[in-house]
């Protein structure tokens, strides 16, 4: 019998697609010297988000799920970013950079900035190789788009958004015609499912989570990645253990305390997350054995500490209904500051 030539990975069960600027990395562009600063950063001077890369390595531990990233950096930038991973021990499967200089020798000077019509068709290209069955989680930030993109990429997959509204969103969001070719050619060739489960936005500008809520409650605003971990124990990604492990290189390594993980937790009991068997699921966890957290003391005081804060916690009320999303009206608050909404076709 011969053996065969090579063992394929097993399909992805889950798929989790990240941002970079702001959503993993810790980046200023708000300026023209932040922006030259930014670009010549060496890897090992560029700075992760608090338990970004720490929620990435344990999201993984499981061996059946993609890490897909699409960042707005440009393609020059990909050597650094890539040893800035390799650095915070991530290992992707898919990572899109920006054609910015291709862009400008084109004269396609509204895609240097806009994200709708670069974003938007690089995720649906990407689902397109997915398994039907495979389920997403999709990580951005409040500096962009990320939140109108990602829901508008869930609802359509989803059968929720039909081509006239589609065109309408891509009109007015000045989406080159090209683009908008590969975002209805790639809609097309997906099977209609309901895949995305999560959508978290790092809150790096400290947008009032408030301001998401016309997404609905798969959008997730969070102020650090404890909260997002918690919200994936909640929905079955991560184990408790798990959790504790990103806790505790926070507190180590971030500045986080008692005080801070405390109240990010009850940020989101208040914001009306089910989170209360995750609560247990923690305090069963520390009351337990643990090498790990014997190991790092006093870092199992701290957490003994606030799982007793947990047990505290009132039942939190149930969450708001699934509502339909207004993408025609949402274009208009998406866009950059600077861009006004096309009110005839793109050229």
């Amino acid at each position: 019998m011969s053996l065969p030539d090579r063992i394929d990975p097993r399909p992805p069960r889950r798929i989790y697609r990240w941002d970079l600027d702001k959503t993993y990395l810790q980046t200023d562009f708000d300026s023209l010297r932040d922006l030259l600063r930014t670009a010549f950063q060496k890897a090992h001077e560029k700075v992760a988000v608090p338990g970004a890369s720490a929620l990435i390595r344990e999201l993984s531990e499981q061996g059946d799920s993609r890490l897909c990233i699409v960042s707005g950096s440009p393609k020059q930038m990909r050597a650094v970013l890539e040893e800035k991973l390799k650095l915070d021990g991530v290992k992707w499967d898919e990572f899109v950079l920006k054609d910015n200089v291709g862009n400008l020798l084109r004269g396609r000077f509204r895609a240097l900035r806009g994200q709708v019509g670069y974003k938007l068709p690089a995720i649906l290209e990407s689902r397109v190789h997915a398994p039907v069955e495979a389920e997403e989680v999709l990580f951005g930030d409040d500096a962009e788009a990320d939140a109108f993109i990602y829901s508008l990429f869930a609802d359509l997959i989803a059968g929720r958004v039909d081509e006239r509204v589609l065109s309408q969103v891509l009109e007015a969001g000045g989406v080159y015609p090209d683009d908008a070719e590969r975002v209805r050619a790639a809609w097309k060739k997906i099977p209609v499912s309901d895949p995305v489960r999560r959508i978290f936005i790092h809150l790096d500008r400290l947008t009032p989570p408030a301001q998401f809520s016309a997404y609905g409650p798969r959008v997730v605003p969070i102020f650090n990645y404890f909260q997002a971990a918690l919200v994936l124990l909640a929905d079955g990604h991560l184990t408790a253990p798990q959790v504790l492990k990103i806790a505790v290189e926070m507190v180590q390594t971030a500045g986080h305390n008692i005080i801070t993980l405390s109240n990010s937790f009850q940020d989101l009991l208040r914001r009306g997350l089910p989170l209360q068997q995750a609560a247990i699921a923690l305090s069963q966890a520390l009351e337990g054995p643990n090498k790990l957290l014997a190991a790092m003391r006093p870092m199992p005081d701290i957490l003994s500490a606030f799982s007793k804060r947990l047990a505290a916690l009132g039942t939190p009320p149930p969450p708001p209904p699934v509502q339909a999303v207004d993408y025609v009206k949402l274009i208009h608050h998406a866009l950059p500051r600077n861009h006004k909404a096309r009110t005839k076709p793109a050229q």
